[in-house]
């Protein structure tokens, strides 16, 4: 998967909010962080794997990283911030034109 260009996705976000409300742009920027340090964890488990061996004397454990946790309380940040982030509504498209035959208005065929 392509890495995302962070500085282009906070400037995408902010063109979708109301940037007068500071609360509102602050939220983005927890939002680039919480991506950054989502990559962040991302790079540790590519360097260190899925799993890590824990040496305590003689015993042995295998376990997942530690990164691997913070990436699933990352990600449930991330989503309760969407959520509560108030993104400024896309008008919808306009109606195609009725078509008009004569003046009165052609009735479509129900086949």
């Amino acid at each position: 998967m392509d890495k995302i260009n962070l500085e282009e996705l906070k400037n995408q976000l902010l063109l979708r909010i109301d940037n007068d409300d500071l609360l509102e742009v602050k939220k983005i920027n927890d939002l680039i962080r919480l991506h950054e340090l989502d990559a962040e964890c991302d790079t540790v488990i590519d360097r260190d794997g899925v799993s890590i061996t824990i040496e305590n004397g003689k015993q042995k454990f295998i376990k997942s990283h530690p990164s691997m946790n913070e990436k699933m309380k990352i990600n449930a940040q991330k989503i309760a911030l969407e959520k509560s982030i108030k993104f400024k509504l896309k008008t919808p498209p306009a109606p195609p034109p009725a078509t008009t035959v004569g003046g009165q208005q052609k009735r479509g065929s129900l086949i």
